[in-house]
Formats: structure tokens, sequence, C-alpha cells
């Protein structure tokens, strides 16, 4: 695996980019320069839910952080219809866990919302970059909910990949180019 530099280069077009790390690995501020070299002006598409004030003050510490020029869409559930409603800006998805998450709290299909995220992200015409937490590498959790997630997070992160242009993967703050490809 070769490390990447900012990620802001050699997409073109439609790109589409999976970035996935660990908590604290650095995949925002990653997915947020690869969206920010190319002009703007540019939308977020925030996926969390503020259920708790440590919530609050994690998605307020990520508006804060932010340059200007993003246009902020908050959407815990149709990601496909904000991706959609984005029309040819560049977005980025933060995040596809969190976005999963509301989807298991709410009793909805999860094979259902991942075809139509599938698809809609293959009706873009616009780079979107997507992040996602990697659950797959820590101890297998305590509760049958918490293994539910973790599979259907690695379920997820696999079908994106395979329709991603790239997939960076970040550690420590570095990123990672595990694939790289010309079309998707």
């Amino acid at each position: 695996m070769e490390q990447a530099g900012n990620g802001g280069d050699q997409e073109d077009g439609a790109a589409c980019v999976l970035v996935l790390g660990g908590v604290r690995s650095g995949k925002s501020r990653q997915g947020e320069a690869i969206i920010t070299a190319r002009p703007g002006p540019w939308t977020y598409i925030a996926t969390g839910r503020a259920w708790d004030e440590e919530m609050r003050l994690r998605i307020a510490h990520h508006r804060a952080t932010r340059i200007a020029g993003w246009r902020t869409v908050e959407e815990p559930l149709d990601l496909p219809g904000a991706l959609d409603a984005a029309a040819d800006a560049p977005v980025l998805v933060d995040c596809l866990t969190l976005w999963l998450t509301n989807l298991i709290l709410e009793g909805r299909d999860i094979a259902a919302a991942s075809a139509e995220l599938l698809a809609a992200l293959q009706r873009r015409h616009a780079p979107t970059v997507l992040v996602g937490n990697e659950v797959g590498l820590g101890v297998v959790p305590e509760t049958a909910l918490g293994r539910r997630f973790r599979d259907e997070a690695g379920l997820l992160h696999q079908a994106v990949a395979r329709v991603a242009t790239r997939v960076v993967f970040m550690v420590a703050g570095l990123p990672m180019t595990v694939k790289e490809s010309d079309r998707r």
C-alpha cells in the first residue's frame, strides 16, 4: 500500500472516494481535504444525530473547524435523497456508520437502504467522498446489537468500496491508498 498525498489529486468527474479509519484517525479532515481541493461550493451531508451532550459537542466541533464555503445538509436517514439533491456539487458524507446506526435504530431495511445508496452513488456526476468508521478491527462487541452493527458496517463498507474509484485508510492521521482505479 502506498501512502497518499492530501487526496485531492487525480480524481476527476464523478470520482467516488471512501475514507475509512478508526476513531480520531483523521478521516473527516482527509475527506474535507479531498473535496476542498476542488472548486466550491461544497456540500457536507452530516448524518449524525445529537443524542447526548457529548455528541452535541462533537457536532459543534466539526462545524467550527470547517472552512467557509460549505453548505451543510443534516440528513440522518435519506442519504440517497440528499446525494441526489446535491446535484453537481462536490459532496462529503460524514459518516456512513452514523447513517447505518440511525437506520438500525429506526428499524429500517439495511439491505434496501444500502442498495438505494449504491444506486445514488452511481447516478452522481460530481466528486463524492464518504467517510466511515472501520469498526471491524477491534474486539467482538458484547451485545447482539453491537455485533449486528459491526457486521452491517463491514458489509456496507465493502459494497461502497466496490463502486468507489478510490479507497483510503487512515492511520494516525496518515492516509494510505488501498484502492485506486480510473473507473467505478
